[in-house]
């Protein structure tokens, strides 16, 4: 519903311009290809969607898919790093061009950028250490529960009036959890399974049931319908050719869509 949300206010928006008689809805995608290249931005401590390896570079799933989309569409990518909880007001600054970092797309979000994607779909899960006693959303009162800051669960969690923690990525909910400084963390399911499964670090998980699935999709600053429609369509095209389904396996081990 989000996502044709975003696709009719472009729609909308590239029709008012025409009557202006306007060319502005190409001023972003021009510049953008004058230049050659995207700045795309993600927190970088997101494993294994995006992360800092050992050679310092940012790797995974997100940098990956912003690469290939960037090269179909004639430009090179720059990946840059940011804190989660100002991502957005950094796009809207021009500090980057579009987040390609697993954000999950949300009405209030919609309301300040237009989204391209999804590009891939996950769910809220809540992790534990084995044996806690914790298995229902009911029994996380009176926990202290962790979670990054910025990040969708955190409204989620503050809503609930849950005791919370917040942190700058999912490798530190990893370790607060492991040390028990916090009793649960609320992150998406995929990545947090994926990430303690490579440090061996053992848990139990459950699904939030008062949750649906959600969809991640790309940001980029309102205003900007031919952008759009020609990052979607690279999107699409790597989907359609396998290009998707090899990185997805490449980084998650399954197809995410």
């Amino acid at each position: 519903m989000t996502v044709r949300r975003t696709i009719l206010k472009s729609a909308f928006a590239v029709a008012t311009l025409a009557m202006l008689g306007t060319n502005v809805a190409a001023e972003e995608l021009d510049a953008l290809k004058e230049k050659g290249v995207i700045r795309i931005a993600m927190s970088g401590a997101y494993p294994p969607f995006n992360f800092v390896n050992d050679e310092n570079k940012v790797v995974g799933f997100d940098p990956a898919i912003g690469t290939e989309i960037a090269k179909r569409m004639g430009m090179e990518a720059e990946i840059v790093t940011t804190a989660w909880d100002g991502i957005i007001g950094g796009l809207l600054a021009n500090k980057y061009d579009a987040i390609v970092g697993s954000m999950t797309i949300t009405a209030e979000r919609d309301e300040v950028v237009d989204f391209v994607g999804p590009y891939y779909s996950d769910k809220r899960a809540i992790f534990t250490q084995k044996g806690s006693g914790i298995g229902s959303l009911e029994d996380l009162e009176g926990k202290k529960v962790g979670l990054t800051l910025g990040e969708t669960h955190e409204a989620w969690a503050r809503e609930k009036g849950y005791d919370i923690n917040t942190y700058k990525g999912l490798p530190e909910l990893l370790l607060e959890l492991e040390n028990g400084r916090v009793d649960a963390i609320v992150n998406d399911s995929i990545a947090a399974i994926l990430a303690m499964g490579a440090k061996g670090q053992e848990f139990e998980m459950f699904g939030d049931p008062t949750t649906e699935p959600f969809g991640a999709g790309i940001a980029i600053r309102e205003g900007s319908p031919k952008l759009a429609a020609e990052m979607q369509a690279a999107l699409q095209s790597m989907m359609d050719d396998g290009t998707y389904l090899a990185l997805a396996k490449e980084w998650i081990g399954a197809d995410i869509r």
